[in-house]
C-alpha cells in the first residue's frame, strides 16, 4: 500500500465522521483519524490542520499528513501542519504495535459523561464490551499537546481500546479505521443510553449484568454451528462476511457514500 492509498482511507475515515455524526455542528472540524502505514510502522497518516476550509467532511487525500512516531511531519502540503494533538496518535503507535488506527472526537454524549463523572455501564449489546470495566479517563480537559500529554493518554490505553477526556470527548483504537471508527460510534451509543438511564434512575441506573455480555461474547461464530455448514465454505475460520481489509458492511457503505472526490 502507498502513502497515497493509505492517505486516501484516512481522508475517508475522517469524512465518516462528520458523515455519521461525531463531528458536525460545533465539532465540524475536530477530531481526527489515523493509520499506520502498512510496511513501515514507525510513520502514520492522520488529518492536519490549516486548510482553507478546515471541515471533516471536505477532507481529501492530499490534505493528508505523514508523521512519524515523535509526532514531527514527514509529508503533507506545505500549508499544512499536523492536527494540534498529534501526540495522542504519535505516543499510542510508538507504545502499541498492534495498534493500526486510532480516533479522537468530540461526540455529545461522551463528553457529559465524562463530565458528570458516571462510569459507564452495558446498556445494549452495541459496544457492550467497551464498558464492561469503568473506561479509563484522563484527567485534564486540555489539548493533548505535549509529550508529558500524549504519554498520559497512552498509558490509559493498556487495557482499553476507548478511553474519556473529561469535557473533551474521547480516544479509540483499532485494527484498522473501520474497528476505531466502530468503537467511537458504539461507546457514544453506550454513552447516550446510559445518559438517558441516568436520567430517569440516577446513578444507580439498571444495566446489563456484565455476566451477560460475556455469554454474549463467548457465544461461538455462527459459521462455526453445524446449521450453517452447508451455506459458508468449508474449512471457514472467520467470519465469512467481513471483508479481506476488516472494513464491516456499515462502514463500507459509509465510506460509499463519502469517497467521491477524495
Amino acid at each position: 500500500m502507498t502513502y497515497e492509498d493509505v492517505k486516501r482511507d484516512v481522508a475517508i475515515g475522517n469524512r465518516v465522521m462528520s458523515y455519521i455524526g461525531l463531528a458536525s455542528g460545533v465539532t465540524l472540524s475536530l477530531g481526527h483519524v489515523s493509520l499506520r502505514v502498512p510496511g513501515n510502522p514507525d510513520l502514520f497518516v492522520v488529518k492536519g490542520r490549516g486548510y482553507a476550509i478546515d471541515a471533516l467532511p471536505e477532507m481529501k487525500a492530499a490534505d493528508m499528513i505523514v508523521c512519524n512516531l515523535e509526532g514531527e511531519k514527514v509529508e503533507g502540503p506545505e500549508s499544512a501542519t499536523q492536527c494540534y494533538e498529534v501526540k495522542i496518535h504519535s505516543a499510542i503507535f510508538k507504545h502499541y504495535p498492534e495498534v493500526q488506527s486510532i480516533i479522537h472526537a468530540h461526540p455529545r454524549y461522551a463528553v457529559l459523561m465524562s463530565v458528570l463523572g458516571s462510569p459507564l455501564v452495558p446498556m445494549c449489546q452495541e459496544g457492550a464490551a467497551l464498558v464492561t470495566k469503568p473506561l479509563p479517563v484522563w484527567p485534564h480537559s486540555r489539548l493533548v499537546s505535549s509529550d508529558e500529554d500524549g504519554e498520559g493518554v497512552a498509558a490509559l490505553m493498556a487495557d482499553s481500546q476507548a478511553a474519556l477526556l473529561i469535557g473533551h470527548g474521547a480516544v479509540c483504537t483499532g485494527e484498522s479505521i473501520s474497528q476505531a471508527i466502530s468503537n467511537m460510534y458504539t461507546l457514544e451509543e453506550q454513552a447516550r443510553m446510559n445518559y438517558l438511564a441516568y436520567s430517569v434512575q440516577g446513578d444507580d441506573h439498571g444495566r446489563i449484568p456484565v455476566e451477560l455480555v460475556e455469554e454474549q461474547l463467548n457465544l461461538p461464530g455462527f459459521w462455526e454451528l453445524p446449521h450453517f455448514q452447508g451455506s459458508v465454505p468449508a474449512g471457514t475460520t472467520s467470519n465469512p462476511h467481513r471483508s479481506n481489509s476488516g472494513q464491516s458492511g456499515p462502514y463500507r457503505y459509509w465510506a460509499a457514500q463519502v469517497a467521491e472526490g477524495v
